[in-house]
């Protein structure tokens, strides 16, 4: 099948390409891009118009929650397939916290074929560090590398033993797969519920400091220089965790790291009112703190947007605020919030804003994937820049159809999905 894309704006940020043209897609690949007839003589069975959007390689998502196997009444495969293509994503990497753990090549296999089946998005499982996330001893890790694992994460349940830590790290090394951290000293999170400021003290809520963060950031940095190990900080959350990561980036430490939009969107007031919905882990911080984040997208401290899409059920989230669980969704949301809150503003290039993920994701996880150079598989995502919209989250695809974003009014978003060559969202609706 051939399918033209034509006069868009098409932006390869893995060749520094910025130009308008066609892009051809055949067979599943990437067949030609440029401005001439040839694409037309070949007679393309579809013809897109592309003329005033954007056409990038497919978005990718380092940092998703799909829940399944185990909790698919919050989310499963296919519902966070839907929402990835309705998004603009044909990758997502998904974290182990499922049930039973990701942390043995059965499970790993199950979740990679369980995406293949589905077939809206490349699903790209990340295995535990350690068994049963009980910080005991380590995963299988060369099993699961062989079973397809593109990452080793410790995900919420941060090892704090320091020399366990360092074991697992040298063999990630040893596959050469990146480690992703989440880093928070829970002796000083403790039972902490959002952060800790005048704010928590007057909802007389227990606070989670920045430190909490920025401590478990430091030790971990430490640990990656001695046992020479590629680690990926996650949801990076804090000023403090960017000048730390900016530093180790100088002396040399084999360190990327991610943000969210959240966090460089929404402060702590987004639980003024209790809102349950605006709980997550770490949590939302002040607007000196968006400031610094917005600094390391910047200046390249932080290398990739991810969105941590963390769906429960809405049961779980409409209880006391003590005991609902962290998490937000994100997936169907992160485009509009990137160019409005990043492009729109001038904080970065529509270019480096999507540099960071396309191809930064995709070479952090050794994938075959986030460029459009000729050959390679036809993953595109066409975003209409004007695009001006209200989020609305009875729309979602994924289970979770509630926000803090609700009712926002954002500019551009995903107008096609393209997987493969074939076409698995249009205008945010999903075509299989």
């Amino acid at each position: 099948m051939r399918l033209l894309l034509k006069c868009g704006r098409v932006i390869d940020p893995s060749r520094g390409h910025d130009t308008i043209a066609d892009l051809l897609i055949e067979d599943g690949k990437i067949a030609g891009i440029g401005n001439d007839r040839r694409s037309l003589d070949l007679k393309p069975e579809e013809v897109y118009d592309a003329s005033g959007k954007i056409v990038l390689p497919g978005l990718i998502d380092m940092h998703v929650h799909l829940r399944e196997p185990g909790f698919e009444h919050k989310e499963d495969i296919e519902s966070g397939s839907r929402a990835a293509a309705a998004g603009g994503f044909t990758g997502v990497a998904t974290m182990p916290n499922t049930s039973p753990v990701t942390d043995n090549r059965p499970v790993v296999e199950f979740i990679r074929r369980r995406g293949e089946e589905v077939g809206l998005a490349h699903v790209y499982p990340i295995g535990a560090l350690t068994k049963g996330h009980l910080n005991l001893e380590p995963s299988e890790i060369g099993d699961m590398t062989e079973g397809g694992a593109v990452a080793f994460s410790d995900d919420a349940f941060p090892i704090e033993n320091s020399g366990l830590m360092r074991r697992v790290m040298e063999y990630c090394s040893m596959f050469d797969k990146p480690v992703l951290l989440h880093c928070e000293d829970k002796s000083l999170a403790g039972d902490g519920q959002m952060n800790e400021g005048l704010l928590s003290t007057t909802m007389g809520l227990a606070g989670i400091p920045a430190e909490a963060e920025e401590i478990a950031v430091a030790r971990n940095l430490m640990l990656a220089r001695l046992a020479g190990c590629r680690v990926h900080i996650c949801h990076v959350s804090t000023k403090g965790s960017v000048e730390i990561i900016r530093r180790a980036k100088q002396d040399g430490i084999s360190v990327t790291c991610e943000t969210c939009p959240q966090y460089f969107t929404l402060t702590e007031d987004s639980v003024r009112d209790y809102n349950t919905y605006a709980k997550i882990n770490p949590p939302l911080r002040t607007p000196d703190d968006v400031e610094a984040i917005k600094a390391g997208l910047a200046d390249g401290t932080i290398d990739v947007i991810a969105t941590d899409h963390a769906p429960h059920a809405r049961e779980e989230k409409e209880a006391e605020f003590a005991v609902a669980p962290n998490g937000m969704v994100g997936l169907e949301t992160a485009v509009g919030l990137v160019m409005t809150e990043l492009v729109k503003t001038g904080v970065l290039s529509v270019s480096a804003a999507f540099q960071k993920m396309t191809i930064n994701p995709a070479r952090i996880l050794g994938l075959t994937a986030g460029t459009l150079q000729l050959g390679a598989p036809a993953d595109v995502t066409v975003i209409d820049p004007a695009a001006e919209w209200v989020v609305d989250p009875s729309r979602f695809y994924s289970k979770m159809k509630e926000s803090p974003l609700r009712d926002r009014k954002l500019t551009g978003r995903s107008v096609m999905t393209i997987l493969g060559g074939h076409i698995t969202s249009k205008n945010g609706e999903v075509m299989v």
